[in-house]
Parts: structure tokens; sequence; C-alpha cells
């Protein structure tokens, strides 16, 4: 890392710049309604091959299009300029460590909540070690909140933009002050829906059980890695649908996954502990899947690693 994170360089309008000098008009819808779309893309370092690897970066770009043509944004670039831009900003911070990869497509200039443009974009990647608290804890204490997640007659949470997140935030505030890590949402059926910027799985009679996407949740590109890993790999049940609250409460063991969370524990819910409060085997083995091929140490999904340096 050649810099301190707060001097930083990120990617802003096709220049790199030190992360405070990069501005945006404070005006823009962005800066105003939150009218972006983004990514968080996972980078890892491998030491013995001395290379660091995006994972799933075309996965990543293809959901960054379809959200931004949902949001009916325009997108002035094409994958490889999105590619260039990434490579560009990490080489240039001398990163041989885990990082992760906001970029983000945002509405600047001086319009409204209702403009398409113009649409500008900025690259800012950071040590993992430096995310947010819940990103980097071994287990998660988890309650559900009170706050429901946002739905398709809503705000479709298949768009991955800044403004959604509000909702995030309205349920990990009332995690926190209630002394929990995180929260799980429920969606407005009442059935489990997602937690704050990451998809729930849990175990029950050894069977990967996960809410199915049309129950208000992302459409997660490690929740998609989680399944394949299960089935291809690890040859267990994977099954998609509805999931009650109560099942939570008495499953044999439950996890949190993400870009940024990777896959969590969830040690308790509601105070109702799981898996006697510590990482369950098979959450454990998936972890241990999932980050060995995201640092490129399984051939068998070598598609899913790009290599930066």
């Amino acid at each position: 890392m050649k810099f301190d994170v707060a001097n930083r360089l990120i990617w802003l309008k096709g220049q790199l710049l030190n992360v405070n000098d990069a501005k945006i008009n404070v005006l823009s819808p962005t800066s105003q309604f939150g009218l972006n779309v983004f990514e968080g893309i996972p980078c890892y370092w491998n030491e013995a091959k001395k290379q660091l690897f995006a994972f799933r970066l075309d996965d990543h770009y293809n959901r960054l299009m379809k959200s931004a043509r949902l949001l009916q944004i325009d997108c002035p670039y094409t994958k490889e300029e999105l590619k260039k831009a990434l490579y560009d900003v990490v080489k240039a911070n001398e990163y041989y460590e885990n990082i992760s990869v906001r970029q983000t497509l945002f509405v600047d200039g001086f319009g409204s909540w209702g403009s398409e443009g113009p649409v500008q974009m900025f690259v800012a990647p950071i040590p993992k070690g430096k995310m947010s608290k819940e990103y980097n804890k071994v287990g998660l204490n988890c309650c559900i909140t009170s706050w429901r997640r946002i739905s398709e007659t809503t705000l479709s949470p298949r768009i991955k933009c800044g403004a959604n997140y509000i909702n995030s935030r309205m349920g990990q505030r009332e995690a926190l002050r209630n002394g929990y890590d995180t929260c799980i949402f429920l969606n407005e059926a009442g059935k489990v829906a997602e937690g704050p910027g990451s998809c729930l799985f849990m175990v029950k009679n050894g069977v990967l059980v996960t809410p199915m996407l049309t129950d208000s949740v992302l459409e997660s590109i490690t929740r998609d890695t989680v399944i394949k890993i299960a089935r291809k790999v690890l040859k267990i049940e994977v099954v998609e649908r509805s999931i009650d609250r109560t099942e939570l409460y008495a499953c044999d063991e439950a996890f949190l996954c993400g870009s940024a969370m990777e896959v969590t524990p969830v040690i308790s819910v509601d105070r109702y502990e799981i898996a006697n409060g510590k990482a369950g085997e098979l959450t454990e083995k998936i972890h241990s899947l999932y980050l060995q091929i995201a640092c490129g140490e399984n051939s068998n999904f070598k598609d899913w690693v790009s290599p930066v340096y």
C-alpha cells in the first residue's frame, strides 16, 4: 500500500486524485437524492502467486449496468473502460492485500431526482481491514428489525442504488441502539428477506435454505456464489423458499453473506443462540471454499477471478 487510507488515490471523471481533492457538486442529484448505482468489488491478494484477483468482475459490471438501466440513468462507459478504471486506480495505490473497490456511477450537474444525467464515475479502493465493524466480525448477534425491507412495489431491491441503503440504515441503526451487531429484515409479507447489505442463509437438517429472489432480496453475486459452491463442490441440497422468522430461532446454522461481509456466521437472532453461539461446520466449509476460489486457488472456478497485475 503506497498511501494511507486518508490519502489514497481514487479514480474520478477519468483522473487519479488524492481522495481529499476529489470533489462533486453539492447540489448534484447524487448528493441530494442518492441518485447513483454502484458495486462493491472484492479483490483478494494471493501471496504465493504475487497476484491480486478481482472476484467475478464481469458479473459485477453486468449488475451495475442492469441497475443503471432500471434506474433509467445513462451509462457512458463500456465494460472494458470500467475494468481499466479499476485496474488503474488499484495499481496506482500499489495494493498488495485484500481490498474492496467501490465503483459508482452517479448523476452529477444541477438536475433533480428525475434527471438521467450527466453521469460520472468514481472508483475508490480500500483495504478490507479498514471497512465498517460489522464486516470484520467473526460472529454476528442479530435482531429482527421492526423496519420492513423495501419491495418491488416501493423501491426495488433488485437495483443496487445509493438511495436503497437508507432502508438498510434504518434497520442497522435500530440494531446498534439495542445492543446488536446488525439486523435481519422481514419483507412486506412478514417473511425473512435479508440483512442490511447482505443475504441470509440457514442450515436445517443438512439442507441449505435461503429466501427466494422474489422475497425482497438483492440479486446478490455472493448469494449465487454460495449456492454454486454448495451444489457443485459440497454436493449438498440448496432450497430457495420463503422463511418464517421463528425458523431462524430453531435452525442449526445461519450466516449472512455479501461482497463486503464474505460469509459471516450468525450466532444469535433476537437472543436465541444458534449453533451454540459459534460458527457452524457447514458455514466454515463454505467460507473456506469461498476464500480459496476468490484467491485464485481453485482451477474449476478460474473464470471467476481476474488478475489485476
